[in-house]
């Protein structure tokens, strides 16, 4: 299977002047055209030309740090720094998997509302401006309904980490750790 999708995988080798060369088109490519591979949803490998080290994560994240350096940013100070903060922790492996859930689960209910919105078009190419006028009128709606799933989300993390927690005093009972006094739950 893995031959299978090597085969129909593009291979983008990246040289140490660091530039990218794409071996389908036997063409040099800029970053701009990987984002627009991601965008179009290619499959596709970075590799370093001389190690075959494989590059496409750092490639990625060079194309989010560009994003998040034009333009309207996507994460917060905040948000990167507790992201950050998660790398070393126990729970790293863990919140890596819940972050790739959830934006999945986010795309798959982007791809719903487009779908349906496509159907309710009978065929007509479902253009930005009118996504748009769709998003205004849907917008209170899907707002509500993204809280509720963050909602969830978020007491599907925290019963998680309360049963990591259990699990960890069952395991670490032998031991003479002091008493944790309980704390409030919100």
């Amino acid at each position: 299977m893995s031959s299978a999708k090597n085969s129909t995988e593009r291979l983008i080798k990246k040289y140490p002047n660091r530039r990218l060369y794409d071996t389908q088109t036997s063409s040099y490519i800029t970053l701009t055209d990987v984002k627009q591979l991601v965008l179009d949803a290619d499959e596709f490998t970075v590799v370093d030309a001389k190690t075959n080290e494989d590059l496409t994560r750092a490639i990625l994240l060079q194309i989010i740090l560009e994003e998040e350096a034009n333009g309207a940013p996507m994460f917060s100070s905040a948000v990167l720094a507790q992201i950050i903060r998660y790398y070393g922790h126990a729970m790293q492996g863990m919140m890596g998997s819940y972050l790739e859930k959830n934006v999945q689960a986010f795309t798959d209910i982007q791809n719903k509302f487009t779908s349906n919105a496509a159907g309710a078009l009978e065929g007509k190419p479902f253009s930005p401006e009118m996504w748009t006028q769709f998003m205004n009128v849907q917008g209170p709606m899907m707002q509500g309904m993204m809280n509720n799933y963050i909602d969830q989300s978020k007491n599907l993390f925290m019963q998680m980490q309360e049963q990591m927690q259990n699990q960890s005093k069952v395991l670490f009972s032998a031991f003479p750790f002091p008493p944790v006094p309980p704390t409030d739950k919100k």
